[in-house]
């Protein structure tokens, strides 16, 4: 991949009145007054911040007013990574934190694709809460159990989650797209007591009834003792065959007693995220209530500038990390929007009428859906009165210098657009916006305060100005807990740390530039990232080579139109041609057992897959001759020969 360009201009600059409001300049004087440090240019902050990761932590905790039954004995009790000991002897709730507040404002408002409207204020989302918590206390769910949600992007999800972790239960979501297969490499592996999920979905005009794979993931998963069932398509949907099964309304216990929370450590379990599934089915990735909580604070409240006056949406699925991040605004105060159905419906103006009509300050989204806004001819700028809107940000792939520069003329020219970049892994960001700093076009404003980020080449020295391995050399509160059914660690060290030794490497290629902004070259490794959500190839391999016609198969990802695209490569067995019949056989087999997402966009046929000695198929070797480069190396494959076949298809043009 070239690299990126960059422009000398910025396309933004906040205006000195905008820098002084800001959270981050209150922040600033904050620690000039506990810390006696002064700083005002982002960089020197961040160097401090890395430099005394302690100090620094204690001040967004102070800042940012984390709520917590006992105090810390310390800040950091150990610094070895992994293994890295936040806030030892603290004892907090999530739940707690995200529902300080308990007053008539609006915390959370759901629209959907139809332009249906509700909210609840913080005082009714207590409320539910408080009712379904109740529930679960009489049902036996406490500290350790899993409640699992197979729910599109509504309340019900959110009342869920913090009716679990207000117990002291962990909470796991994905999307309700993801076929009977996909549900069980995830859900399978963590053996909830609770399932909750929806009779149906609607999606681009269509309804979808949800029904017969909830009773498939409920028989398969003995673990599950209750089910919830919420009504999204039917009022009254008949559960009479689901072992277990209430619906949504019986399950809020009205009569339940004041909701309590469960004091617990800062490293307690809080959320079980998933890997894309790149080598196998996906990594449970056990995340911290205390380091989410943390993290999360600091980049609402310092790195987006977000406050109780602000509107914050983002359009998230369930199953991305981005909707635990979008749940946390309420910790802020400010209401959040929830978005349920296609942004494409009835076409790509839906979300830009919501953002008017919420008054949207902060609109979450992805440069594929700018791109394609774009396309259309749409100018959200003429078309809409966006004058409460002051952020947009944008993650899931890098944005393109034309992305950049079409927002500054096509939807506000005094706004500031961050483009922020992490994972699913640390559930947060390592790359985001700074309301200190100028915008320019191609890249993400400034490395996170507290995460020592730096661009590694092959030899494990760090470079500025030129591409490199992202690698974070320091701990940081929101590393991963554990893996699930991973007792010894072997699997989270090896995903992270094999590469550089008790150095974290995260699998992009970043470069930090001169002025301490990152561009982002994309992964490193085989994962894919079609529309910003990240699939793993091994998810379309196993649906793939289980059908008869196919002998071998790799899927790997080529840039397109400012996006990713899913390309598939089969071998097929002799005498099968690749028909239109069989392209589409194949679409519907990977669509039925994933998800839409996983879907190719181009399919070919190829005489072999190309392989390693040992067996393993080469996905970036193919991904590389695919974007036209060279394969360095090509002796440690088993059959380098086969690399010709993909190259210069006319069909990738």
């Amino acid at each position: 991949m070239e690299d990126a360009p960059t422009m000398s201009a910025p396309l933004w600059t906040p205006s000195p009145a905008r820098i002084a409001a800001s959270n981050l300049t209150r922040f600033a004087k904050h620690l000039e007054q506990s810390e006696g440090v002064s700083v005002s240019e982002y960089n020197d902050l961040h160097q401090w911040s890395v430099d005394h990761p302690e100090r620094f932590w204690s001040a967004v905790w102070d800042f940012t007013g984390v709520l917590a039954s006992e105090p810390a004995t310390a800040v950091l009790g150990s610094t070895t990574m992994p293994g890295a000991e936040w806030f030892p002897g603290a004892r907090l709730n999530f739940a707690e934190n995200l529902l300080r507040f308990r007053d008539d404002r609006p915390a959370i408002v759901q629209v959907n694709e139809a332009g249906e409207r509700q909210s609840w204020t913080y005082a009714q989302l207590a409320d539910h809460v408080r009712e379904l918590a109740g529930r679960f206390r009489e049902w036996g769910v406490g500290k350790g159990d899993r409640v699992a949600a197979l729910m599109p992007n509504r309340v019900e999800a959110v009342i869920t989650m913090l009716a679990a972790t207000s117990v002291g239960a962990i909470y796991s979501s994905c999307s309700p797209d993801f076929g009977f297969n996909g549900v069980m490499d995830r859900f399978g592996q963590i053996a909830p007591k609770v399932l909750v999920a929806p009779d149906g979905v609607r999606y681009g005009g269509k309804t979808f009834n949800t029904l017969a794979r909830v009773h498939e993931v409920a028989s398969a998963i003995t673990a599950i003792e209750h089910i919830i069932v919420v009504p999204v398509v039917d009022p009254t949907p008949d559960v009479s065959t689901l072992r277990g099964a209430v619906l949504w309304p019986q399950a809020l216990k009205a009569d339940a007693p004041e909701l309590t929370f469960e004091a617990l450590p800062f490293d307690h379990p809080l959320y079980i995220l998933y890997s894309s599934g790149t080598t196998g089915v996906p990594k449970c990735i056990v995340h911290g209530a205390g380091g989410t909580l943390l993290q999360h604070a600091k980049e609402l409240v310092l790195q987006s500038d977000l406050g109780r006056d602000d509107v914050l949406f983002y359009f998230t699925t369930c199953g991305w990390m981005m909707w635990n991040w979008l749940v946390s605004g309420l910790s802020v105060g400010c209401s959040v929007v929830l978005y349920d159905g296609s942004p494409g419906f009835p076409d790509l103006r839906t979300l830009w009428q919501m953002a008017e009509t919420e008054g949207v300050t902060a609109f979450g989204t992805s440069p594929k859906f700018l791109s394609s806004v774009e396309n259309a001819g749409i100018d959200p700028r003429t078309e809409f009165d966006l004058s409460a809107l002051r952020t947009v940000l944008s993650t899931g792939a890098p944005l393109s210098v034309e992305n950049f520069e079409w927002v500054y003329t096509h939807v506000s020219h005094d706004i500031q657009l961050a483009s922020i970049s992490g994972g699913t892994d640390i559930v947060s960001c390592f790359m985001l916006g700074s309301p200190w700093d100028p915008v320019y076009a191609g890249e993400i404003q400034k490395r996170g305060l507290g995460m020592a980020v730096e661009a590694w080449d092959e030899t494990g020295a760090p470079v500025v100005g030129q591409k490199g391995e992202l690698v974070c050399v320091k701990p940081f509160p929101s590393m991963p807990v554990c893996f699930w059914d991973d007792a010894d660690g072997e699997r989270y060290r090896r995903a992270y740390f094999d590469h550089f030794p008790g150095i974290w490497r995260h699998g992009d290629y970043i470069e930090v530039t001169e002025r301490g902004g990152v561009i982002v070259y994309g992964r490193s490794d085989a994962t894919l990232n079609p529309g910003g959500v990240r699939i793993g190839t091994a998810e379309i391999d196993r649906q793939v080579e289980a059908m008869d016609e196919v002998l071998d198969c790799i899927v790997v990802g080529q840039p397109y139109q400012d996006d990713v695209r899913v390309v598939l490569f089969v071998v097929l067995r002799e005498g099968v041609s690749l028909t239109a019949e069989l392209v589409t056989k194949i679409k519907r087999q990977i669509r039925a057992n994933t998800t839409p997402r996983h879907v190719p966009a181009v399919i070919l046929d190829v005489p072999a897959i190309p392989r390693t000695l040992s067996g393993k198929k080469v996905e970036v070797a193919v991904t590389r001759v695919v974007q036209g480069q060279d394969v360095p190396n090509r002796d440690a494959l088993a059959n380098p020969e086969a690399l010709d076949a993909f190259a210069n298809r006319s069909e990738l043009a």
